[in-house]
């Protein structure tokens, strides 16, 4: 099967799902952090941290940093977390259970990226995507953030477009955030090679799909959580069967 034919319908079944009205973002499962995650409106410094946390640990927990750093200040208002020192931050983290498993370093950025937030953008972080901005300006202006790298930069820039209903002039920077599930869903559909890199993944999206290569994020992570699990896929129910190397028998694979 043509890889252009495949890209094209999980093009059209992303398109499908970006079009279903916003809805919470469940980043950990628990209602309380969700719902601070998903305020952008009135938290928009919540969302910027946490996708900053996302380093080096089990996600769920790193998305969870500012709402138990919460718990521990008492506060999330910019203006009070504005006022914390660096030594008070980095006692916050380190208390039992620490806040990440890299307490130390993360203290560092939670604490920069609130100055930052406080010196370049009025002490409210919405204005990193406010405007139309184009996809370039909002993966650069996190890449400014430290601690912050290309792939947590693409990643907000496609929570924030995707998921967040934010406005953008052009979806060009948004790659493909490649994680257990789009890689797996790439790999069973033969659109690159098992083992394939990172690099290779979101290259592949963006020769698929210039104009956003992001797009195919939706429907391979739908693919992956609801049919295409990493142990006896249900191939039957998915609406990829037919175009799928994997279940058609072209690509063999070995289960550990």
């Amino acid at each position: 099967m043509n890889m252009k034919t495949i890209a094209n319908i999980l093009k059209r079944r992303s398109e499908e799902l970006l079009e279903q009205p916003r809805k919470i973002v469940l980043f950990t499962g628990d209602v309380a952090t969700d719902a601070l995650l998903n305020d952008i409106e009135h938290y928009p410094h919540a969302f910027v941290i946490a996708c900053l946390m996302n380093k080096q640990w089990q996600a769920e927990k790193c998305w969870s940093v500012p709402y138990r750093f919460k718990e521990r200040l008492g506060s999330f208002e910019f203006d009070d977390l504005a006022a914390v020192s660096q030594e008070r931050v980095a006692s916050l983290f380190i208390q039992s259970p620490p806040l990440h498993r890299l307490k130390e370093k993360m203290a560092e950025v939670f604490y920069a990226a609130i100055q930052k937030i406080r010196e370049q953008y009025a002490g409210n972080a919405a204005r990193i995507w406010q405007g139309h901005p184009s996809s370039a300006t909002i993966v650069r202006r996190f890449l400014e953030f430290h601690g912050a790298g290309p792939k947590i930069a693409t990643m907000a820039a496609n929570i924030l477009v995707r998921d967040f209903k934010v406005q953008v002039s052009d979806k060009f920077s948004i790659d493909i955030s490649v994680d257990e599930h789009v890689r797996r869903v790439f790999e069973r559909l033969g659109l690159v090679c098992k083992g394939a890199s990172n690099e290779e993944i979101i290259y592949t999206a963006r020769e698929l799909n210039p104009q956003y290569p992001g797009i195919f994020d939706l429907a391979s992570w739908e693919i992956g959580r609801e049919w295409c699990r990493p142990r006896i896929p249900s191939c039957e129910k998915c609406y990829m069967r037919q175009y799928c190397s994997t279940a058609n028998g072209t690509i063999q694979e070995t289960v550990s």
